[in-house]
């Protein structure tokens, strides 16, 4: 291993990935690349591109700290114009060169101090230090639903739609109550003869008024960069103060979001279709969805919600257990993904032969979400049990990416010869963690996305800004 000069090979070419490129280069560290499975760089916003599709993070907020956007359109900007900002900072910082296009990693071996690569075309590298920047929810997960095969008309997965399939004139039927269908439900009902919306456990949208910008505001954040700045941080604030003391603790910033949240399904006129959207769960218990337009696309006359369970599909439709046959002709499954596969189905061998299904058996956890003992030389950007509630990933994945390159650093000293996390330490942090979920809103009862194998969220359960100082220098006593 070359200690002084370490070749580093990033694992996606997303948001996360992207800023770890980024951080290495403005640090000094240029042995870098970064590896592709897909033919273009983006991340989720390259995978979803479903009807509607936004980010339920403010725009300034949804940025670099290091590269704000003075020309969002939007407070909540579409999945285009995200991808396309994020097409803009790879080109500005010469990002393209260093990415490989086509190339998915199939396995990860840590040998002779190295290691060594395997792509899926037979092909492999060697590096001194990998980071996984594959993202949370990139493994898109298909219902088990009895005759879906059968199905006559086009089906397909919110996160990958079919845009050759004619919408207008059809009958569609999202199933799932995520944010993909109750986003794409306000952008659907418009034009098209029959929505039928299968759920079979009702969300909690927020209400959140989308704002278009004038060409004059945003001409003003271009010509005053410190004001640009400061729309930033006043949001970051924003949403660290109220969103995440909400999530983490009960009070006020609790009950505020809360009360925004009933009062908004109290705008439902009908009394039964009110009880029908009424969830059973505390709001955030589930990822808060952001909605300006659901409960009022819900009311359409051309807009059905259904919330019996699918006993089958047919080449006509959704047969529900209550023996109703819904018509459709096209199906769209907004069932999710598999929130704990993180950079799987790659494999990866660490130390000794030890495996991450291994590692992972009876709980997917990481050394303060970045890290995991017995893998040397190996991150992860937003992995394992970190901030992933409603605020910016981007200042998540600025945050681990800073620990990172400070841990080259240790390296490039000499203070450590390879750098993984003690197992003793991960164990007590993990303590302190669950100990910590109690008095979460994620752990009020509901059966969500964000819950492992043990029924315990996958989830940080402290405010932001310790996560911050946790990762503020790589502490040398809990690494080996």
């Amino acid at each position: 291993m070359n200690n002084q000069n370490p070749s580093v090979a990033i694992i996606g070419s997303g948001m996360s990935g992207l800023c770890m490129a980024i951080k290495l280069k403005r640090a000094g560290f240029n042995e870098f690349a970064i590896y592709e499975k897909a033919d273009s760089l983006g991340g989720t916003w390259r995978e979803n591109t479903y009807p509607g599709l936004s980010c339920d993070v403010p725009s300034h907020y949804y940025s670099y700290s290091f590269e704000l956007n003075p020309g969002w359109t939007h407070r909540f900007s579409t999945g285009s114009e995200i991808r396309q900002y994020f097409e803009d900072v790879a080109d500005k910082y010469e990002l393209r060169q260093r990415i490989q296009f086509n190339s998915e990693v199939s396995e990860c071996r840590w040998a002779n101090d190295h290691w060594e690569i395997d792509f899926t075309d037979g092909s492999s590298r060697q590096a001194d230090i990998v980071v996984s920047a594959t993202g949370v929810l990139h493994r898109p997960s298909y219902p088990n639903i009895d005759g879906i095969d059968n199905f006559a008309g086009a089906c397909f997965h919110s996160a990958r739609w079919d845009h050759r399939v004619e919408l207008k004139g059809k009958r569609i039927g999202p199933v799932g109550a995520g944010p993909p269908s109750v986003r794409m439900v306000p952008a659907l009902v418009s034009g098209i003869p029959r929505v039928s919306i299968f759920q079979r456990a009702q969300p909690w949208p927020a209400p959140t008024p989308d704002k278009e910008y004038s060409n004059s505001f945003r001409a003003t954040l271009r010509w005053i960069p410190g004001l640009n700045r400061l729309v930033y941080h006043m949001l970051r604030r924003f949403f660290e103060y109220l969103a995440a003391n909400a999530v983490i603790k009960p009070g006020w910033q609790r009950k505020r979001i809360a009360d925004s949240c009933r009062d908004n399904l109290a705008t439902v006129r009908d009394p039964e279709l009110r009880a029908k959207l009424t969830p059973d769960y505390e709001p955030m218990c589930k990822r808060l969805i952001m909605s300006e337009g659901f409960y009022e696309a819900v009311q359409s006359p051309n807009c059905e919600l259904v919330t019996e369970n699918i006993e089958r599909v047919e080449p006509g439709g959704l047969r529900t257990t209550d023996g109703t046959l819904h018509e459709l002709d096209v199906l769209v499954l907004a069932t999710g993904f598999d929130p704990l596969a993180f950079m799987r189905p790659m494999t990866m061998v660490g130390e000794n032969g030890l495996t991450l299904e291994k590692t992972w058996s009876e709980a997917v956890t990481a050394y303060r979400s970045i890290a995991l003992p017995g893998f040397p030389n190996f991150f992860m950007l937003i992995g394992p049990n970190g901030p992933v509630g409603n605020f910016s990933l981007i200042s998540i994945a600025e945050t681990q990416a800073d620990y990172i390159v400070k841990c080259l650093r240790l390296l490039e000293s000499g203070k450590l010869q390879k750098i993984s996390p003690r197992p003793e330490v991960c164990a007590q942090l993990e303590e302190e963690r669950i100990k910590a979920l109690s008095t979460s809103v994620w752990s009020t009862g509901c059966n969500s996305w964000y819950l492992d194998s043990r029924g315990i969220p996958s989830l940080w359960p402290f405010t932001p800004k310790r996560f911050r100082q946790d990762l503020a220098e790589p502490e040398i006593s809990e690494l080996s």
